[in-house]
């Protein structure tokens, strides 16, 4: 697993609502270094993986954010899914290029 972005990129859509998820490490639940590490990786990321906790997911509206928190779920059944079969996710170049086309 890349703790970099833990889920790869399956759709289109999950890299337009999404782009990447990156895991924090485990904090007990309150903690100040768990703050502290998911403010470091907000300002970069609309969703992070929040290690034995679950997803946080962000937007500029909640609406924004309720269509991320459906995208990074979808993919991760699908991802799920796909275990073990011949899968092909984007390239770095498709999803360079979805990035460019639609900022986030």
């Amino acid at each position: 697993m890349n703790p970099k972005n833990v889920l790869p990129p399956i759709t289109a859509y999950y890299v337009m609502k999404v782009g990447t998820l990156p895991l924090i490490p485990f904090f007990p639940p309150g903690s100040v270094d768990l703050a502290k590490a998911v403010k470091e990786m907000a300002s970069d990321h609309h969703a992070v993986l929040l290690a034995n906790h679950g997803p946080v997911v962000a937007g500029k509206t909640l609406a924004d954010a309720v269509y991320a928190t459906e995208e990074l779920e979808e993919t991760a059944r699908l991802y799920l899914m796909l275990r073990g079969l011949d899968t092909t996710f984007l390239s770095p170049e498709q999803v360079a290029e979805l990035k460019a086309r639609f900022p986030g």
